[in-house]
């Protein structure tokens, strides 16, 4: 007894006849260079006006044009024009970054309505709307990234990330300068993303191979200190320190509460601690009956003012 397998032929042929086919991507320059000059131009279109007409009308006749020296500095117009010429600076500067922030989170928002982001892999030798709009959401968010952190207010790319919807970014975070880590990115309250670290949430597998795109996700008081690269789908617990050039490869996640270093990320106990410092046991007995006598002393001093 046995059941007989019908039409196997067909099925393989009709398998082979739907396999995809493989093509050269058709780069749209046309929108990278559109969303480009739309953002880099028209952030600059209102606060270079404010510029001008304060220069034109303002800096020109009342400090430029007094004929005496001294005078920039007792009469009241040129010494006006002197001391808010470098506000004028800043305030335009805000507005720059401001607009700047506007016009971006538009872009993004119509691509992310027309093709949203999500985790997965995306073939990079078929031609689809995931892997265009990724391409323009990649191009469209170095501009305004580097503006603000390279800028005299750095502290506004927590807002940045937040306002454009690039990243979460939670409370009390602060964002060193770094590489990468512009986009579907997201990082709890009160961390600290040390100088130069690398949080990347795509990655190519080979040269032309797909790019493998999942979300990076940090819990609160998370600490990276310095030239830490994360990998997609890394996800990291509360309370985690990363110790410096530590990395984590794809889909590592960590369960928090520890310090963790080396690449893959790994967690350092209390003997490996103690080697990294180079501290001996007597220096941790030392430093324990320290912190008991200060807080003695403190428990002494407060009674005494009570009484």
């Amino acid at each position: 007894m046995g059941y007989k397998i019908e039409k196997s032929a067909p099925q393989i042929s009709e398998i082979d006849q739907k396999e995809v086919i493989k093509e050269e991507i058709s780069l749209q320059f046309h929108w990278y260079l559109l969303s480009f000059f739309i953002i880099y131009l028209g952030s600059f279109f209102i606060p270079g006006l404010i510029i001008y007409v304060y220069i034109r009308f303002f800096f020109l006749p009342y400090f430029f044009g007094t004929e005496n020296f001294f005078s920039l500095f007792i009469e009241i117009y040129p010494l006006l024009a002197l001391i808010t010429m470098p506000l004028l600076l800043i305030i335009s500067y805000l507005i720059h970054i401001f607009i700047l922030g506007y016009l971006t989170k538009k872009f993004w928002q119509l691509t992310e309505r027309i093709s949203p982001s999500k985790n997965g892999i995306i073939p990079r030798n078929v031609n689809s709307k995931t892997l265009n709009f990724y391409n323009i959401r990649s191009f469209m968010i170095k501009y305004p990234k580097n503006a603000v952190i390279k800028g005299p207010f750095p502290w506004l790319i927590n807002w940045l990330y937040n306002y454009i919807g690039t990243n979460k970014i939670g409370k009390g975070t602060t964002i060193e300068e770094q590489f990468g880590a512009d986009r579907f990115i997201e990082v709890g309250k009160n961390s600290y993303i040390g100088v130069n670290s690398g949080f990347s949430s795509h990655s190519v597998e080979g040269i032309f191979g797909n790019i493998a795109y999942f979300k990076i996700k940090l819990g609160d008081n998370v600490t990276t200190s310095t030239l830490n690269c994360l990998a997609p789908g890394v996800e990291i617990n509360d309370n985690s320190y990363l110790l410096p050039m530590a990395g984590a490869t794809k889909h590592s996640k960590l369960k928090g509460d520890n310090y963790y270093f080396g690449v893959p990320l790994r967690k350092i106990f209390k003997k490996k601690i103690m080697d990294y410092l180079k501290i001996s046991e007597e220096d941790l007995i030392r430093d324990s009956t320290l912190n008991e006598k200060k807080n003695n002393n403190e428990i002494d001093s407060k009674k005494g003012s009570e009484n």
